[in-house]
């Protein structure tokens, strides 16, 4: 896989059982990548290895007073430079294109894995720790596949230097062979702590992001409270926690690498000692002794990616498990993996089927524009998440809704969201211009036109118009920008709900679409609504009035269940709790309507006998 070719057409299924699973999935699809990187380490670093040999034979060369002989040396030097400089070269870029695609890859799976759950995501796992996953964590475990092959090529490196003193010099080889073990797993019982100050720096690190993404969404609510500072205050104190806890961890590591340099400086002085005795009594050459000191030299550079692979490792398991655990949810809480789901899912419900809440027992029946009246708005948030498909938390193991007899959970996701399309209280506008807006998935039978005309957005075509460049004549071309911060909320909320109608889908769900809006907009959302989606089934959760009495049915949900159903002017008339919800009424205003209810009824009999 090369960078050219990102991204990948499927990323495939991960093992995301565990971290460290989850990483040995992603070395196995990169087994070429790893393979070419490794032949290229190997060439790099068997120039190094070789350095120290060619060293000594050149110093045992003018010992010797031998030009032919130095004359191969110089030659077999220039060789090892190559060897090194294309090695090096060919070994970064095969290096950073693993990381590179392997970070390519576990976004994309991330990607994949947020569509697929939706608002689900964020309701199991905070928003920080989804930014820090598919940001920090993504890079730490691109670096641990990166580091992966220039490991195994030094330690190669480290092998061959060690073999070849034994043969070269056997009694300074020994020493080497004995000492390069320890040098290199000294820091091995420092490494637990150092990747648990690392995991309590990472910890600190995600609940600072959660804090800040949470302070900017809701900067403008609190400058209207004057608790902007507070939360300026509190975000500093999240900093300071994590620069404390990044303190302490890079102490860890700053030991570690102390370590890894103290000891092989040791291990050097031990050879220069012993090797300086064993020349001194004539065991060994001078060339030999310079040989072994130039490969202990040159062994510190090698030695470097052992504490590197360590530390990759020690911050990418943790990364890669909370990457696994993302990766591992699924639609519900408890059942089949995607693909399995996908697999034995049912065949879609023929069009015109009612859709069923068996938990609530709400009905809309197909083709009908049905409203339904919640007093307590989560409730209704939470009853759109369900008749679109969405399990909450709180009812993941409860019965599924159907649509014309098949549950929506059992069927594969992407029929599931083509039936029942829902729009939630705070749509997202992405950024882009109105063309990019509209081009979703749709059935073809509504223009955008249709759509922005039912969801009265003509205001909202011209202020856009007028914030776009010269040379923009039509509305359609002129950019939006991220979220809408250019808009309204009312116009955002109108835009979003244009799209969702442009989709036509079987089922539309729509949670307070007109909540921004004021009451003649109102109106006119209503009529459009009501008139371009004639025959389709639509669902309104609302308590407005305008909306309301142009329902072709109203359903009052309270409590989790269904406590009444008729048109808007007979609930209004009978049902004192849905009179209580939609006209705001207090308890003393409820039994002064109790007390001239019969008043009024009669007189409207008088009135209509006359």
């Amino acid at each position: 896989m090369q960078i050219s070719d990102l991204p990948y057409r499927d990323p495939g299924v991960p093992d995301a059982r565990s971290g460290p699973r989850f990483l040995v999935w992603l070395g196995r699809g990169q087994l070429g990548g790893q393979l070419k990187s490794l032949c290229w380490g190997l060439l790099h670093f068997s120039g190094v290895a070789g350095l120290p040999y060619a060293v000594g034979m050149g110093v045992g060369a003018v010992v010797d007073r031998d030009s032919t002989r130095l004359l191969l040396v110089g030659g077999l030097l220039a060789l090892l430079g190559v060897a090194i400089s294309v090695g090096d070269a060919m070994l970064h870029r095969t290096a950073v294109t693993n990381w590179i695609t392997a970070a390519a890859r576990v976004q994309q799976l991330l990607a994949r894995k947020t569509a697929e759950l939706g608002s689900a995501l964020t309701r199991r796992v905070a928003a920080g720790e989804v930014v820090a996953v598919s940001t920090a964590d993504v890079e730490k475990i691109g670096w641990f596949v990166e580091a992966v092959s220039r490991f195994l090529a030094a330690l190669f490196s480290v092998v061959l230097i060690c073999v070849g003193l034994l043969f070269y010099a056997p009694d300074l080889g020994l020493v080497v062979a004995v000492g390069v073990p320890l040098v290199a797993l000294a820091a091995l019982p420092l490494l637990p702590r150092a990747t648990q100050r690392a995991d309590v720096q990472r910890e600190k690190a995600g609940k600072a992001t959660e804090l800040a993404s949470d302070t900017v969404a809701g900067l403008r609510v609190l400058r209207g409270i004057g608790g902007e500072e507070l939360f300026l205050g509190r975000y500093r104190e999240a900093s300071q926690e994590v620069r404390k806890a990044s303190v302490r961890s890079a102490r860890m590591w700053a030991l570690i690498s102390a370590i890894q340099v103290l000891l092989p400086g040791a291990l050097m002085i031990t050879v220069v000692w012993y090797g300086a005795a064993l020349v001194a009594d004539g065991r060994i050459a001078v060339g030999e002794l310079v040989a072994a000191f130039s490969a202990v030299a040159t062994m510190l550079y090698p030695l470097r990616h052992f504490e590197e692979i360590a530390m990759a490792y020690s911050f990418s398991r943790p990364s890669a498990t909370r990457a696994a655990r993302v990766l591992s949810l699924t639609r519900t809480e408890e059942g089949e993996p995607p693909t399995a789901a996908v697999a034995a899912a049912p065949p879609a419900p023929a069009p015109g089927g009612d859709l069923y809440d068996p938990e609530t027992g709400l009905l809309a029946a197909a083709g009908r524009f049905t409203a339904v009246v919640c007093g307590d708005p989560d409730l209704a948030g939470r009853l759109a998440e369900r008749l679109g498909g969405h399990p909450t938390d709180t009812a993941a193991d409860g019965p599924s809704v159907l649509l014309g007899g098949v549950a929506l959970d059992e069927l594969a996701l992407d029929t599931a969201r083509t039936l029942v399309l829902v729009q939630d209280k705070d749509p997202v506008l992405l950024s882009g211009t109105l063309h990019d807006l509209f081009a979703v998935p749709s059935s073809g039978a509504v223009e955008s036109a249709a759509a922005l005309a039912a969801a009265q957005c003509a205001d909202v075509l011209d202020a856009l118009l007028q914030s776009a460049p010269d040379g923009v004549d039509d509305p359609m071309d002129a950019r939006i920008t991220e979220r809408g911060r250019s808009l309204s909320g009312g116009q955002r909320q109108r835009l979003a709900l244009a799209r969702s109608l442009v989709t036509d889908p079987e089922v539309l769900v729509l949670d307070e679409p007109t909540s921004a809006v004021d009451s003649h907009t109102e109106a006119r959302i209503a009529d459009g609504i009501a008139a371009l989606r004639a025959g389709r089934t639509t669902v309104v959760l609302a308590s407005s009035p305008l909306l309301l009495d142009r329902a072709d049915r109203v359903v009052l949900v309270h409590e989790g269940a269904v406590a009444a159903a008729g048109t808007h002017r007979e609930l209004l008339h009978r049902e004192p709790l849905y009179r209580a919800v939609v006209t705001r009424e207090t308890e003393d205003e409820q039994g002064l309507a109790r007390v001239q209810l019969p008043q009024l009824e009669a007189l409207t009999e008088i009135e209509e006998s006359a």
